[in-house]
């Protein structure tokens, strides 16, 4: 299947599932919006990455348009639905400010594994104690998957969009796995390390060692 979206390119990495708060204010996505949400259609935030957009992005549904200013510049609410792939962009649309492109959204399986989904939580609370932050995901253990919690383990941009080009459940588990596995260590020892430069310059109880 494919068709066309109207695109607002942006710097971030928006999962289906996602509520994402946005405020408008260049005129040609304040026309995509205005246009958008009066006929109910969706647009697409495709990424963009050290100025280059890339291939993926998700397709957001307007939610509530939250507030018009005086200056014609909105708040409004979205969730992002699907992946979508570009396949052409439409830099000019007749009559319209903004850009569009031709896409098509590949089969997205969302079956994982519930043993790796309990390990990632695991892993996700144990990094959070570590970094002294607290996150209510607002929904139970059971039912999270890998798209609710990706922006909450330390992603670069980078690799939040690699995680965008997995379309299945049980691979994106496995990469959140990786990461986890990967930092964890790495903030436990910059803990003790900091232990140890607390300690530096203060007088130690140490016990001897016998030879």
């Amino acid at each position: 299947m494919t068709n066309f979206i109207p695109i607002f390119p942006l710097g971030i990495v928006v999962y289906p599932g996602e509520d994402l708060n946005l405020h408008i204010f260049e005129p040609r996505y304040k026309q995509l919006i205005a246009e958008c949400h009066a006929t109910k259609k969706p647009f697409g935030i495709p990424v963009a990455i050290n100025d280059k957009m890339k291939d993926h992005g998700t397709l957001v549904e307007i939610v509530e348009l939250s507030k018009v200013h005086d200056s014609g510049e909105m708040d409004i609410k979205t969730k992002g639905t699907r992946i979508f792939r570009i396949l052409e962009v439409i830099k000019e649309v007749p009559d319209k400010l903004y850009s569009g492109a031709i896409v098509t959204y590949p089969q997205n399986y969302e079956q994982g594994s519930a043993d790796i989904m309990r390990s990632i939580l695991m892993g996700i609370k144990e990094l959070h104690q570590l970094l002294k932050v607290t996150k209510d995901f607002k929904k139970g253990d059971g039912v999270l998957n890998s798209y609710d919690v990706a922006h909450h383990i330390g992603l670069s941009l980078e690799e939040e969009y690699e995680l965008l080009g997995l379309f299945h459940e049980r691979q994106r588990q496995e990469y959140l796995r990786l990461h986890l596995a990967k930092v964890i260590p790495m903030l436990a020892g910059m803990e003790q390390l900091k232990e140890k430069i607390k300690l530096n310059g203060h007088f130690k109880n140490l016990s001897g060692f016998d030879l």
